[in-house]
């Protein structure tokens, strides 16, 4: 497998800390740029240094919008992650530094530098992609390929609003400009993980197995597999892991639709749903690869490597 460059848009929350292993392990990193999302800035801003500075990476972590767009978001994912979005473990203050150029800059910046070589991997709301759009509308074109870790395409949400994933939810204004920005995209849904869960067993082994990175995603995981457990959510879910996994690995999609996907800005019950025009009743061009389907071993073989396990 060829080792890509990526650049990381993200929200550090557990998962993302996985994805993020993940990425050091199996690709080259020019860049983790950090919106709040999970829980607030201040905190998505540390657990991205917390992580490099485990990684013994020296990537550049820039902070970037500590809010969404238009509407202040109805809630954060605190009770998932801990409060401060890392299973309030409690770890010391990182010395990895965070850079001075905003979040959004950086994107526009580093896609400038190198046009045509990034895969850009979004793992949270897309608060700063949006805005990096909205000041460079070239920015797109000069993106390799995009992932998006959002959605729920048949509207089985994980949200207050039931058709509403969270990523999306959090900022739907956001996710409609970036939606209708790119030409084309892969989008990784909250289905499509619930559906490429891992049994216990198999966590458990990579966890027995691991080094370092594996002691720390444990600490971290605790949280959130309480959580997970008490609402019947079965197996270790690993969401932006599985983003990652189709950044790093395009071949291990096994099924795939392309259609047109929108955002509900406006409705009642429905705000930030991700819409599939599934039947091409509404005449918009396909704009998203919806991945329904990947190899598990596959995947599998890329969280283990990343926890030391492999």
């Amino acid at each position: 497998m060829t080792r890509p460059s990526l650049l990381i848009d993200t929200d550090p929350g557990v998962d993302d800390a996985l994805a993020i292993l993940m990425a050091h392990e199996h690709a080259d990193v020019a860049a983790l740029t950090v919106a709040a999302g999970n829980v607030g800035l201040g905190h998505t801003v540390r657990n991205a240094r917390t992580l490099v500075e485990l990684i013994g990476a020296g990537t550049p972590v820039f902070g970037g919008c500590p809010s969404p767009l238009v509407r202040a978001p109805d809630e954060d994912a605190a009770f998932v992650h801990g409060a401060d979005g890392f299973g309030d473990v409690g770890f010391a203050e990182p010395k990895h530094p965070v850079e001075a150029e905003h979040a959004a800059l950086a994107l526009i910046r580093l896609t400038r530098e190198r046009p045509g070589e990034l895969t850009l991997v979004a793992l949270g709301p897309l608060t700063n992609l949006a805005l990096a759009v909205r000041l460079d509308p070239d920015l797109p074109q000069r993106v390799k390929r995009l992932v998006v870790m959002g959605g729920a395409v048949t509207g089985h949400g994980n949200t207050g609003k039931i058709p509403a994933e969270f990523n999306i939810g959090f900022d739907p204004e956001a996710a409609h400009v970036v939606f209708e920005a790119f030409p084309m995209f892969d989008l990784v849904d909250w289905e499509a993980t619930v559906r490429h869960a891992f049994p216990d067993e198999s966590y458990d082994g990579w966890v027995a197995a691991g080094d370092a990175r594996a002691a720390f995603f444990e600490k971290i995981f605790g949280t959130a597999r309480r959580f997970n457990a008490e609402h019947e959510r079965t197996g270790f879910i690993a969401a932006d892991a599985l983003a990652m996994a189709v950044a790093l690995d395009p071949g291990m999609v096994t099924r795939a639709e392309t259609r047109h996907v929108a955002i509900e800005l406006d409705g009642r019950l429905t705000r930030g749903a991700t819409v599939v025009d599934w039947q091409g009743r509404l005449g918009g061009t396909p704009n998203a690869r919806i991945v329904l389907g990947v190899d598990q071993d596959r995947f599998g073989q890329l969280i283990a490597g990343a926890l030391g396990a492999a």
